[in-house]
């Protein structure tokens, strides 16, 4: 009853701003107003006023939209950890499918074909320069028959 009486009374003030808006040539605004009030009046004529009261003081009815509240935080934080993870279960089982079968048709085709590499490093000062050049020679040229003798040559 409360609900019905306060619902009107907000329709009629709504209704009287509406009809002082108009009188100030500002017609538009007067009709989104008067739109505005009539809202409630609408409601307390459909009988929603009265559930909406009905609601308002029932236990079970607040505990049902904690209910949905749980609920809605549930769906929206396995959405964000599915976002994070990368898509959706069938999306990571497709790609992990494909990576083992990208893995059967080549299983060695991009390992490289030679060992690390080693480098000569530097030699102390005190030997000859002569020497050095001969040494270095030789390392480049074992690094080469250790490759040819890797490919059978």
């Amino acid at each position: 009853m409360i609900a019905e009486t306060v619902c009107s009374a907000v329709a009629a003030a709504g209704l009287g701003i509406a009809a002082v808006t108009a009188y100030r040539k500002r017609f538009l605004s007067a009709v989104r107003i008067a739109a505005y009030s009539l809202v409630p009046l609408g409601l307390v004529m459909t009988g929603v006023a009265e559930w909406l009261a009905d609601t308002a003081f029932s236990p079970t009815a607040w505990a049902g939209f904690v209910v949905l509240g749980l609920s809605w935080l549930l769906f929206a934080s396995t959405r964000a950890v599915e976002r994070r993870r990368g898509g959706t279960r069938k999306e990571r089982k497709a790609a992990a499918k494909g990576a083992a079968q990208r893995e059967a048709v080549a299983p060695a085709a991009s390992a490289p074909s030679l060992g690390p590499g080693t480098r000569p490093t530097a030699k102390p000062a005190s030997k000859p320069a002569s020497r050095a050049r001969t040494e270095t020679a030789t390392d480049d040229f074992s690094d080469i028959e250790a490759i040819l003798k890797k490919h059978g040559i």
